[in-house]
C-alpha cells in the first residue's frame, strides 16, 4: 500500500532534522499556490482559508503545548514546474512542517517527485485532482483533500445527461490536469450513451483561439465543454467561440469555475453549467459564515478544501504528539475519518483537546471530510449554472 512510510524516508527525517518538534515552539506550514498564473483569482481565498485554520489553532493555545502555527506562502504559477519546484525546495529550506499544496496537478506532482519525497515531506493539496496522482508512488507523503477526477467525469457525465444534451465537442488545457479530466468526460459521457464529437488540447497563454475554436465547431456537439482555466485559455476559448457564433452554451468543469469567468465573459456566459468540488454539509454552512467574518468568500473555489488541508496537518501533529512528518504522516487518516467526535470548521480547540487525552476524532471540516484509497476526498460536488452574471448553485451531488 502507498500510503506506508518508508524506512529511508523516516530515517532521513530522524537524523538531524531541521523539523521544530512542538510543545511551545513555532510550527510552520507551507502554503505553495498558484497565486499567480491561471488560476490566481481562486487562490487569495485559498490562502486565506487554510491560514484561518492556522490562526484557529494557534489561538486555541492547545497544540502540542501551545505551538504557533505560522504560515509561510509560495507561488507555484499553477502550470510553472520550475517555479513550483524551487520555492518548494525554498520552503524546505525554511523549516516547514508541512506544505498545503500544490494547487494543479502538473506543478504537484513535480512538487511530490523532486521536493517532497526526497525530504521526507507531508503534502495535503486542496485542489489537485488528476487520476494520475492516484496511483503515484507516494511513500505515504500525499494527500488532497479535493476528490479525484475520474469522479467528476461521472459526475459531469450525470449532469449532461439529465440536461438532455446528446453530443459534445471537448477541449482540454494541456497538461496533466486537462488530459485526465478530458478522458474522464469522453469516458464517463460515452458511458452513458452520448456522443463526443471531438477531443482537442489548447494552450494556455495565447491572444487568438479563433484556429482551435473553428475546429471544435466543424466537429459540432450541442454545446462546448472546455476544461481548461478560468483566467488563462479556458476564458480565450469561451471568448473566441462566442464573438464567431460557434457556441453558446458550455459546459463548465472545475478548473472553469468562479466569479472571474462570468464577470469577464458577462451576460453572454448565462445558461451556461458545470460542477466544482463543494458540499452542503453543517461544516460547509458554519465555514462559510466564519470566513464571511474574516471578510473573504468561504464559497470560492477550493477555500473550504484549503481550511481541511491545514487543519489535518495540524490535528495529525495532535494526535501524534510531534510535528515531524515521520511521525505525524501516519495519523492524518485517522483523524480524517470515522470513529471518533465529529469536529466541524470552528471546533479545532475541541479536537484538540480530544486528542491530546487520547481520544478520536472524525473531522468532517468543510467539506465533509472522508478519506478514500490512497488519501483523497471520496467527492462531492456543487452543480452551478450562470445565471444573471453569476455562478448559482442548483444542487449538490
Amino acid at each position: 500500500m502507498k500510503k506506508l512510510m518508508t524506512a529511508t524516508a523516516a530515517i532521513a527525517l530522524t537524523a538531524g532534522t531541521a523539523f521544530a518538534d512542538g510543545h511551545g515552539k513555532e510550527i510552520k506550514l507551507g502554503v505553495l499556490l498558484g497565486f499567480t498564473g491561471p488560476i490566481e483569482s481562486l487562490t487569495a481565498a485559498m490562502g486565506t482559508g487554510a491560514e484561518m485554520a492556522m490562526d484557529e489553532v494557534t489561538a486555541s493555545g492547545k497544540l502540542l503545548g501551545g505551538a504557533k502555527v505560522t504560515s509561510i506562502r509560495a507561488d507555484t504559477g499553477c502550470i510553472d514546474n520550475g517555479l513550483a519546484v524551487a520555492n518548494g525546495e525554498k520552503l524546505i529550506a525554511d523549516g516547514v512542517n508541512g506544505i498545503v499544496g500544490g494547487d494543479c496537478s502538473g506543478v504537484t506532482g513535480a512538487i511530490l517527485q523532486n521536493v517532497a519525497i526526497p525530504n521526507g515531506m507531508v503534502m495535503i493539496s486542496p485542489s489537485a485532482t488528476s487520476p494520475g496522482l492516484s496511483t503515484m508512488e507516494d511513500n505515504g507523503l500525499f494527500f488532497r483533500t479535493s476528490p479525484s477526477d475520474a469522479r467528476e467525469g461521472q459526475v459531469m457525465a450525470e449532469i449532461l445527461q439529465e440536461r438532455d444534451i446528446k453530443s459534445i465537442a471537448l477541449t482540454y488545457t494541456n497538461n496533466d490536469y486537462g488530459k485526465g479530466l478530458a478522458d474522464a468526460i469522453k469516458t464517463s459521457f460515452e458511458g452513458v450513451g452520448g456522443e463526443v464529437t471531438i477531443v482537442a488540447a489548447h494552450e494556455d497563454g495565447k491572444g487568438d483561439y479563433s484556429a482551435e475554436v473553428a475546429s471544435l465547431a466543424s466537429a459540432g456537439g450541442d454545446i462546448l465543454v472546455v476544461a481548461g482555466y478560468l483566467d488563462q485559455g479556458g476564458l480565450g476559448i469561451i471568448q473566441s467561440a462566442l464573438d464567431s457564433g460557434a457556441y453558446e452554451t458550455f459546459g463548465l468543469p472545475g478548473g472553469m469555475i468562479g466569479d472571474s469567468l462570468p464577470k469577464n465573459v458577462g451576460s453572454d456566459l448565462d445558461g451556461s453549467f458545470g460542477q466544482i468540488a463543494g458540499s452542503d454539509s453543517k461544516g460547509a454552512e458554519v465555514f462559510a459564515e466564519l470566513a464571511k467574518a474574516k471578510g473573504f468568500d468561504g464559497t470560492s473555489a477550493y477555500a473550504p478544501e484549503s481550511y481541511d488541508a491545514a487543519a489535518l496537518f495540524l490535528l495529525a501533529m495532535q494526535a501524534a504528539g510531534s510535528s515531524n512528518p515521520a511521525d505525524y504522516g501516519a495519523k492524518i487518516m485517522d483523524v480524517a475519518n470515522a470513529p471518533g467526535e465529529p469536529i466541524n470548521p470552528g471546533e479545532l480547540g475541541k479536537a484538540l483537546e480530544i486528542l491530546a487525552t487520547g481520544g478520536e476524532i472524525d473531522y468532517q471540516g468543510a467539506t465533509g471530510v472522508e478519506l478514500i484509497g490512497p488519501g483523497e476526498s471520496a467527492g462531492s460536488y456543487r452543480e452551478i449554472e450562470v445565471k444573471d452574471g453569476v455562478n448559482a448553485t442548483v444542487k449538490f451531488r
